[in-house]
């Protein structure tokens, strides 16, 4: 091989400045934060359904068994029935991800925010020389608790790369700094799936090759890598084996997308059809997304009819994720939200919101919104009234985990909806301490949905549960 071709160390930075704060299991925190009933009780956020899926499960229910993507029906036989399932309430993340990251912006102006429960922030400034690196994380994850009420974990290295594990490694609660002289000891003896940009693809051919460790992964040459993952993946396994990552961390993230479209020899006629020539376009694109080793968020198909009329339909999922089935669903949807009625003489599918970070898409229900610029992220249950004020609510509105009020109980939430129509609810908030439980009638007393509650008790406005979270 020519040494031309063999990646060059970069030069990274001497003290390990970049940090990555990750919120612990954060769905399931806010919950048991402001429901006190749940604290120390198994908890699944995520689709409630027969076809659900968990979003987060608590360490209580991870103790269990139960883990995110996890098949929500499997999750429950394997909690005890004490277990809460809650839907999402995406509107309470938010503001709770709002107070976590300032946190962040309180020590430096460097944070790049890459999902509603985690970050990157370059502390290089605010660690002057002489600084003790740990008392320093120590106090970001301090503050963080103190301003969201919430765990989180704090990672530092001199990468992105080493801050990401080094959070991981800290979980739950914990802080873990690693110096560059440490990064070999912290680095070798970690499994290969642990790093970034190591699929399930990539990681069962290294496994073929007994490549089990990132001690082994830095064994192999640089053409068995380039064999295995093809060469931007090969490369950049060689370089993730060594900790050699001097991405910056950058507050305004470029826009970029990737995709491929092909106009047909003769015009397709037939849903099926379509839809068969459909997923060999999101083959080319899933091609080029993988080339820029990057995940999206939103997924556009392009329509192109026999009259030339174009046609375009966006879905947008929770997560950036580089999962070719979560992706080559959501294209298909679009397709859907299209009504291609029409002879079609193009089509094109193309992927937005890049990130470097891939993030596992949790589609809550199978099933789960059909409109356009859908937000994949929960089963079809109605939106918290938040900007708009609390709304009367039949069984027929409420789900589990949404927030209620009534005239003589005051707030609580919605432990389950039973068959004959009454809705049992827990009358508590984070300041009233445990509350009691109760079946409401909603035909024969008022029951109102009303908007979620932030880490203050203060009422969140200006966003829907549903909505896209910020910073994802």
């Amino acid at each position: 091989m020519s040494l031309d071709r063999v990646p060059r160390a970069p030069v990274l930075r001497a003290r390990a400045t970049v940090a990555h704060l990750d919120a612990d299991a954060f769905f399931a925190s806010v919950e048991q934060h402001q429901r006190p009933s749940l604290r120390g009780r198994p908890v699944l956020v995520g689709g409630v359904g027969p076809r659900g899926v968990v979003a987060t499960a608590s360490y209580e229910a991870r103790a269990h068994g139960a883990r995110s993507a996890m098949p929500m029906e499997l999750a429950r036989r394997l909690c005890p029935p004490s277990t809460a399932v809650l839907v999402p309430r995406f509107a309470a993340y938010a503001a709770y991800s709002a107070r976590i990251m300032a946190a962040l912006h309180e020590v430096t102006d460097l944070v790049e925010q890459v999902s509603i429960d985690e970050a990157f922030a370059d502390l290089d400034a605010a660690a002057v020389p002489g600084t003790d690196l740990e008392a320093l994380a120590r106090g970001v994850r301090e503050r963080a608790r103190e301003l969201s009420g919430l765990p989180v974990s704090l990672g530092m290295g001199r990468s992105k790369l080493v801050a990401k594990l080094a959070s991981e490694d800290a979980k739950p609660g914990g802080v873990r700094v690693v110096a560059p002289d440490d990064e070999d000891d912290f680095l070798l003896a970690m499994p290969v799936r642990a790093l970034w940009g190591v699929g399930p693809v990539s990681a069962a051919r290294l496994d073929e090759l007994g490549v089990r460790t990132v001690a082994d992964l830095r064994r192999q040459p640089l053409d068995t890598l380039l064999m295995v993952a093809g060469e931007a993946g090969g490369t950049n396994l060689f370089r993730i084996a060594r900790g050699w990552d001097d991405r910056p961390v950058t507050t305004v993230r470029e826009r970029k997308s990737a995709g491929a479209e092909h106009t047909f020899d003769t015009d397709l006629h037939g849903r099926a059809a379509i839809a068969r020539a459909l997923d060999r376009v999101v083959d080319s694109a899933l091609a080029r997304l993988e080339s820029h080793g990057t995940a999206a968020r939103t997924v556009v198909v392009k329509v192109r009819l026999a009259s030339f009329t174009t046609l375009t339909r966006s879905v947008t999922l929770a997560r950036p994720t580089s999962d070719e089935g979560a992706l080559r669903d959501a294209a298909h949807r679009a397709l859907v939200l299209a009504d291609v009625t029409e002879p079609v003489r193009l089509l094109g599918t193309s992927f937005h919101g890049l990130s470097e970070h891939s993030q596992l898409m949790l589609p809550l229900d199978e099933e789960a919104s059909r409109t356009e610029s859908a937000v994949v992220t929960a089963e079809p249950v109605p939106d918290a009234p938040v900007g708009t004020g609390p709304r009367r609510a039949s069984a027929r509105d409420v789900a589990p985990g949404l927030d209620v009020e009534t005239a003589a109980h005051g707030r609580g939430w919605v432990v389950r909806v039973g068959d004959d129509g009454r809705v049992a609810v827990r009358f508590e908030t984070l300041r009233t301490g445990p509350g009691h439980q109760r079946w409401v009638d909603p035909e024969a007393e008022e029951l109102l949905l009303v908007p979620p509650l932030g880490p203050d008790g203060e009422v969140v406005r200006g966003a829907q549960d549903g909505d896209e979270p910020p910073g994802t």
